[in-house]
């Protein structure tokens, strides 16, 4: 039984479909390696103080680093924000409860 010969049309669809999927898999393929090389990678170190020298009476709950400062959230609802490279106190701000 022969079969029959598909027209020109469908010949080109049915390639082109193949060589799409074909495609695609390749691609799904490069970003799961890239997610795994880019997540797999070391993180870039962070530049954190040797020391830093909190005011008389504070102690520090929580800490965040920004581009040339650091910060320091202190248990009295403060923050304190600091010079990175000299270490000197550059702003307090009091951290305020909103009313309801």
């Amino acid at each position: 039984m022969d079969t029959p010969e598909l027209p020109a049309n469908l010949a080109f669809l049915r390639r082109l479909v193949t060589v799409l999927t074909i495609i695609m898999i390749g691609g799904v393929v490069t970003v799961v390696g890239l997610l795994v090389i880019r997540l797999n990678a070391d993180p870039a170190p962070l530049h954190l103080p040797d020391q830093v020298t909190l005011p008389d009476g504070t102690t520090a709950t929580a800490f965040t680093v920004g581009s040339d400062w650091y910060a320091v959230v202190t248990a009295g609802d403060e923050i304190l924000i600091f010079d990175q490279v000299t270490g000197t106190l550059r702003q307090t701000i009091d951290v305020q409860m909103a009313a309801d």
